[in-house]
């Protein structure tokens, strides 16, 4: 028999529906397939890194790391379906092969996503600093989102081949309910924290105020926030608790308001009084990195003529603050002394009883008082 009979007659062989002719093509389309699809992903990935390369922003190196996660069993997935749909079938195996399309798709898609998720997060906190604090709240915060992904995709791909998930998502909610009820205050903290992390009220190595505590943030955890009080001491706060309270975050204090008063003795003269506020404007406009915005005589108070000077401090130093604050005092006290100015002395009043006013009678000296 010459090759061209015997292959005539290995081609009339009919197996599963088709004939072997029919099965070395599919053979062949999926291999096909398989080459097409990684070429296709190669070449996609190069062009999108020359424009990653040449652009600004970072959507296209986001782009760019997801699709690298397509998987190499995903294409040959693919190529073995695609193998499965040039051959003549039953019809319940072709059901079948629709079903497995299906499920490769929303798994490689699930992989797309989950891998986006963690590149976003990651990005966002890096982006933000202090990341290596942070970690616990992106790995909950990744956690959750994947659990969720999955979650779906995995009731999608039982909805699909034909299973009621109907009594199993009710499960779910009713399951999940339950937890949340039982651990509602843990919850509300580990809320707290992935709030924390995404809105940064504030960070690590902040310098915040709340509920009545100062001090530096060192720690954000999952449940709690150390906080490292002026005093040394350490303050635990819970996050839930935190959040809830009006927070001064010292850290992002751009410029500093400045009010402060000063009296002068009742024997300075209309003139002198009328010429302080001009000193003061004099003394404070010569100063770096201050703005003056007013100085008037307040009032005329019990023995003395009390004014009050505003000015901001346009840096947030502290120290910087106190230094120049230091100047302008010491500054005034020089430029009301040159203008012959004395500052008001606190004035005390003694009240005395009338039978110990025989106590301080006025004698001369060497004088005693007889019994």
């Amino acid at each position: 028999m010459t090759p061209t009979e015997l292959w005539s007659a290995a081609a009339d062989i009919d197996f599963l529906g088709s004939s072997l002719d029919h099965w070395l093509m599919a053979a062949g389309a999926g291999v096909a397939a398989y080459l097409l699809s990684r070429l296709a992903l190669r070449v996609v990935l190069q062009r999108l890194k020359l424009l990653a390369e040449r652009s600004a922003t970072r959507v296209d190196d986001v782009i760019v790391e997801v699709l690298g996660a397509t998987r190499t069993w995903v294409l040959w997935a693919v190529a073995f379906l695609v193998f499965c749909e040039m051959l003549d079938l039953a019809p319940r195996w072709q059901a079948r092969v629709s079903q497995l399309w299906f499920v490769v798709m929303m798994v490689q898609l699930a992989l797309w996503v989950s891998r986006g998720v963690v590149l976003l997060l990651n990005r966002h906190l890096l982006s933000h600093g202090h990341l290596s604090q942070e970690s616990a709240s992106a790995t909950l915060l990744s956690w959750g989102l994947q659990t969720a992904l999955w979650t779906t995709v995995v009731l999608a791909v039982l909805a699909n081949l034909g299973v009621n998930i109907t009594a199993l998502v009710a499960s779910l909610g009713v399951g999940g309910i339950a937890v949340a009820l039982a651990v509602q205050n843990i919850l509300g903290d580990l809320f707290a924290s992935l709030a924390i992390a995404l809105d940064k009220p504030f960070e690590v190595g902040d310098a915040i105020t709340v509920n009545g505590v100062t001090g530096t943030v060192e720690r954000v955890g999952l449940k709690t926030t150390r906080i490292r009080a002026l005093g040394g001491e350490q303050i635990v706060m819970s996050n839930a608790d935190l959040l809830k309270s009006a927070v001064s975050n010292y850290k992002r204090q751009q410029q500093r308001r400045v009010v402060f008063k000063f009296a002068v003795s009742l024997e300075t003269t209309a003139s002198q009084a009328r010429a302080i506020p001009d000193l003061v404007r004099e003394v404070i406009e010569t100063r770096e990195d201050v703005k003056f915005d007013r100085a008037h005589l307040q009032r005329i108070g019990d023995g003395a003529l009390e004014y009050e000077v505003v000015y901001v401090v346009q840096r947030a130093d502290y120290k910087f603050y106190m230094d120049l604050q230091q100047e302008i005092c010491l500054t005034l006290i020089e430029r009301l002394q040159a203008l012959a100015v004395d500052f008001a002395a606190p004035k005390t009043v003694l009240a005395v009883p009338e039978a110990a006013k025989g106590l301080f009678e006025t004698r001369p000296a060497g004088a005693r008082r007889v019994a």
